[in-house]
């Protein structure tokens, strides 16, 4: 079954966003998204002040992350929702501010598990567009609509991107 995205994302400029919740290191390799997410999920209604019932599921690479790319190479992913502020952020949790600016914004529809989603935005869409990866986080907000690897699940994938050079 072939996954269904949008193969036109949305371009968006947005401002910086607060976060606040948990982060682990890993590598696709050394995949732990699930011990974070079961780490956070448990305690996300800790969090009295967030904007939205939205997860956002957030991803810090090093700045040579994908220059040479390897399944091995470390990466912060972080379970994450959006704040008012920092004004009470619970016991073990932490604060992120997520900087502002242009995204492609991919409506993705499929399991999450399915990788598919991701090669065919760094190999077909990117490659073929007006516009490079810049070198801020990388995130999925998780709505109402997400639902784990299902594949009717629907999430938005959100790409950090600048103008291409030309």
């Amino acid at each position: 079954m072939k996954p269904t995205f949008t193969i036109t994302p949305a371009i968006k400029t947005i401002s910086e966003k607060k976060l606040v919740g948990n982060r682990l290191p890993m590598s696709l390799a050394n995949n732990k998204t699930a011990e974070l997410w079961k780490g956070f999920t448990p305690r996300r209604k800790e969090i009295t002040n967030n904007l939205t019932t939205d997860l956002i599921s957030m991803q810090v690479y090093p700045a040579t992350y994908f220059a040479s790319f390897i399944p091995t190479n470390e990466f912060e992913k972080w379970a994450t929702v959006e704040v008012a502020d920092f004004d009470k952020i619970p016991t073990g949790m932490e604060a992120f501010i997520l900087p502002g600016g242009l995204y492609a914004v991919f409506d993705y529809k499929g399991s999450a598990n399915d990788p598919g989603i991701f090669q065919y935005i760094f190999t077909t869409w990117l490659p073929n567009s007006n516009y490079t990866l810049d070198n801020r986080p990388h995130f999925e907000v998780l709505g109402e609509k997400y639902k784990g690897n299902d594949p009717t699940s629907e999430e938005e994938i959100w790409i950090p991107i600048k103008p291409r050079d030309h």
